[in-house]
């Protein structure tokens, strides 16, 4: 109910502003000690993945903490798992404002924030400074924009390494609609081309951290399967469907078919489903994923995991629901036997 009222003021607010404004109010927060660096007793449904073993299968997907400011502390929310990020080698302030955009009858966002962030040594500062506690911490890693494609392979090397000590596993983001060129680097060879040397790089420094591609929700289901076969092949620790995307519906709003960027929330739902089922069914269920589009219920988030979903991811469900849906998520798939 707080929450409700809290919405209700802050959507008053320009999006990106309200959302420094939150981060700011939980930082004092933190610094009282009133947000708690564990996860409530009664949110813990231990389950493993890919060698990890998450508290819970309900996750904070990248882009709400960019920089990790509250890394160790979104497990007070009920969150199993929290993905920084994304974050690139070097800082930088990402596309002009305004870029954050609701859509509130829809219950949706529109992003083209352009991966604006502090740059790896900071989130690195911040990480090594955490207390391994409570949830799982992910690093999200993607380019810098001025890097060109054929160079990215050494921008994702320098976010392995410098933040291989610091978190429990990687997502390397190649599929983001808001950095010119980015979503070229699925091309399932060059694809391919990116990962190899982060595989070994990532056997080098052990422990081996587990390694997770994110994919965008547009690409034809065709290239997702030649983009799979890559991933199994190399043997991939697992893929997270999906990222927002650029595509409209026929019956989307005026304002979303008029705002460019990366569409989230409620309406990516059926799109990032449909990715599910597929990767699901054409990996035989080798290949673990992490559902994330459009998870706004429990019954939304039993409907990704039936369809082979491992785990889910949240953002725009928690702008506009809160903890409580946190906590729903929570409890409700800790009941879920696959």
């Amino acid at each position: 109910m707080w929450y409700r009222g809290a919405t209700r003021l802050l959507f008053l607010l320009p999006a990106e502003f309200a959302h420094r404004l939150v981060f700011f109010l939980l930082s004092a927060g933190k610094a009282l000690g009133l947000i708690k660096p564990w996860i409530p007793k009664s949110l813990l449904a231990p389950v493993k993945i890919a060698g990890l073993c998450f508290p819970n299968r309900v996750g904070l997907a990248a882009g709400m903490d960019k920089n990790a400011d509250l890394c160790e502390y979104w497990s007070h929310f009920g969150f199993g798992f929290a993905e920084m990020g994304t974050v690139t080698p070097l800082p930088q302030s990402g596309n002009p404002k305004p870029r954050l955009f609701r859509l509130k009858k829809e219950k949706a966002l529109i992003n083209r924030m352009g991966f604006n962030n502090a740059g790896l040594e900071k989130m690195a500062q911040k990480l090594k400074n955490r207390k391994r506690k409570g949830c799982l911490i992910g690093g999200n890693i993607g380019k810098n924009k001025q890097t060109p494609n054929q160079d990215a392979q050494s921008d994702y090397l320098k976010g392995l390494q410098t933040l291989h000590p610091y978190v429990d596993y990687f997502t390397v983001n190649v599929s983001s609609p808001n950095t010119p060129e980015l979503r070229a680097l699925q091309n399932p060879e060059t694809l391919r081309h990116l990962l190899l040397p982060l595989l070994k790089l990532n056997e080098e420094l052990q422990p081996k951290r587990p390694l997770f591609v994110k994919v965008d929700p547009d690409m034809p289901l065709e290239q997702l399967g030649e983009v799979l076969n890559v991933l199994m092949e190399l043997k991939i620790d697992g893929i997270i469907a999906s990222n927002t995307s650029s595509l409209r519906s026929s019956n989307s709003s005026k304002k979303a078919m008029r705002v460019q960027g990366g569409l989230s929330g409620g309406p990516l739902f059926n799109r990032a489903l449909e990715r599910v089922q597929f990767i699901h069914q054409k990996t035989k269920g080798e290949l673990p994923i992490i559902a994330c589009g459009g998870i706004d219920s429990y019954k939304k988030a039993r409907i990704m995991c039936k369809a082979g979903a491992s785990l889910v991811q949240v953002y725009t469900g928690f702008v506009y629901q809160g903890p409580n849906l946190i906590q729903k998520l929570a409890k409700g798939l800790g009941n879920f036997v696959p």
